[in-house]
């Protein structure tokens, strides 16, 4: 009988969740630092948003966006990604694990979907349906 390995419905595991916020911590902190020696690189401060681990550790997905709009997130990504081998050997070095995972760059979106998920609840529609959700709940809690 063969077994799946890794369950993609099943979401990340404690230890990805930990792994993934020892690197983010430890990435945050080099770059606060400026230990990387490119002037593009520290020039821009980056916010190291999330970091999200493959099941078997060796390949995380690092999420950033510059810190204020400081500058272009493409820009970013191409600064951190010239400097990836440093970064992964500064990773490896203050992680006690047995690989060093390979690390990948993407924009944060995170703030534009706030964006969209506050705008949505301004919405006049969407207000009237939550001020009558709130009614229907008021006159449930009332009896008895």
């Amino acid at each position: 009988m063969s077994q799946k390995r890794f369950s993609p419905a099943a979401g990340p595991s404690q230890r990805q969740l930990r792994v993934g916020e020892l690197i983010r911590r430890t990435l945050s902190d080099v770059l606060n630092r400026g230990e990387i020696h490119d002037p593009d690189l520290n020039a821009m401060p980056i916010t190291v948003g999330e970091v999200s681990c493959s099941p078997d550790l060796k390949v995380c997905t690092v999420y950033v966006m510059p810190l204020m709009g400081s500058g272009p997130v493409e820009e970013a990504i191409k600064a951190l990604a010239r400097n990836k081998g440093e970064l992964r050997r500064r990773v490896g070095a203050e992680l006690t694990l047995k690989y060093a995972p390979d690390l990948r760059f993407r924009p944060d979106e995170t703030f534009d979907r706030l964006d969209e998920t506050r705008r949505l609840f301004s919405d006049p529609s969407v207000q009237r349906d939550i001020g009558a959700d709130g009614a229907a709940d008021e006159d449930e809690g009332g009896e008895g």
